[in-house]
């Protein structure tokens, strides 16, 4: 495993609890849903053409949120999405060290104080007429592909498939933060892109890939790949942070990619901590955002948010550090910066997928414009450049 950085030891935050915690206040996703109601399908997946865990095929719990027909049915509740992780590895738990009860019993101590919350998919309802842009949600390392369902949901309340796995190294339920570690997810995407061409209410024409932190690397190595991919979203993630990576892979090449990125970052990270972690080869290499000169590039600075915020059950624990505020800002402004998140994702793949004006217009506008409250964001927009 590679050395840990300064976004590494962030990352570690989410699984090791310090005695330096505080209080933080109930997350609840306040953004209105769109005009679908939302389902939700579970589809056990196998990819036979890759071995998992002493030779056993590599299983794929897929979750996909889909534009559904009005129904009265229950809603997904908190505790409906954790009881997923019991059924994640269904060919052969055991030969991957079976790491379902104790990925169950995180999950339920995380969210214990959340569990009978509602969301807002059914599961299994009627589908809504008609085909929609595919999103795939990249999860961050090692985690279930639900860490983000808030934003699944209302993705799809808005219009679009959406399509998740749960983020695995190459043999083991858990990441390994390295090179096979993101080829193996970056594969998933590609596998799930191939799914949903099975799929009747998806339109393969149009796919982004939305990656939180380690989904945020994996989503540039398939887009590396798969020319099927037509946009990138990343919520703070690790291509900005882990360039050394990148560069060992040997064909993943920011400066030629020709498609839209979105790139969300966390608040303020000082050079003095960029500097003291430059020592480590998977932290020195080329910018990929400096060098994303020949596609559409929008960079979001989310000024008052933790790495952790960006994922709404993340942000549903009763705890955080207290080290990981920032500067002049209180934990609950970093988790209301996550509606904005949500809002302007929308509006980067409705221009980009869509091919709507109005939201591409607002992109490029100033925060201010778009009504987003002082001191929560910043902005650039950067055009392409198609000049080599």
């Amino acid at each position: 495993m590679v050395s840990r950085t300064l976004f590494a030891l962030v990352v570690m935050v989410l699984c090791v609890p310090t005695a330096a915690t505080a209080q933080a206040s109930h997350f609840r996703f306040t953004e209105p849903p769109g005009s679908y109601p939302v389902g939700l399908r579970v589809v056990d997946q196998f990819d036979a053409s890759r071995p998992f865990a002493k030779g056993h095929t590599r299983a794929l719990q897929t979750l996909v949120w889909y534009p559904a027909l009005p129904n009265a049915s229950r809603p997904m509740t908190v505790d409906d999405y954790v009881h997923l992780t019991l059924s994640e590895l269904r060919s052969d738990p055991a030969a991957a060290g079976d790491p379902k009860p104790e990925l169950f019993t995180k999950w339920m101590s995380r969210l214990g104080s959340s569990l009978t919350e509602p969301l807002r998919s059914a599961r299994d309802v009627p589908a809504a007429l008609g085909r929609f842009p595919v999103v795939i949600y990249a999860a961050s390392d090692s985690a279930v592909s639900w860490e983000n369902a808030d934003l699944c949901e209302y993705l799809a309340s808005q219009g679009y498939v959406v399509i998740a796995s749960p983020s695995m190294g190459a043999n083991t339920r858990d990441m390994t933060d390295d090179v096979p570690g993101i080829e193996a997810q970056a594969r998933d995407i590609s596998f799930l892109i191939t799914y949903a061409k099975t799929l009747p209410d998806a339109d393969v024409s149009e796919v982004a890939v939305v990656g939180f932190s380690w989904g945020g690397i994996s989503n540039l190595f398939a887009a590396a790949r798969d020319q099927r991919i037509d946009a990138l979203v990343a919520l703070d993630g690790s291509m900005r942070y882990f360039p050394g990576l990148v560069k060992q892979a040997g064909y993943v090449h920011p400066e030629q990619m020709t498609i839209p990125l979105l790139f969300f970052t966390e608040g303020e990270i000082t050079l003095e901590q960029i500097a003291s972690n430059l020592s480590a080869p998977e932290n020195v290499g080329p910018s990929v955002l400096n060098a994303w000169k020949r596609g559409d590039l929008l960079t979001v600075n989310m000024l008052p948010m933790a790495h952790q915020q960006f994922s709404s059950m993340l942000e549903r624990r009763p705890t955080h550090d207290v080290e990981d505020e920032k500067p002049g800002y209180a934990w609950e402004e970093g988790g209301a910066g996550y509606a904005w998140v949500a809002r302007y994702t929308l509006w980067f793949l409705d221009a980009h997928l869509k091919h709507d004006a109005a939201s591409l217009a607002r992109l490029k506008a100033a925060p201010v414009t778009n009504r987003v409250p002082s001191h929560v964001m910043g902005s650039q927009y950067r055009a392409a450049n198609a000049t080599p």
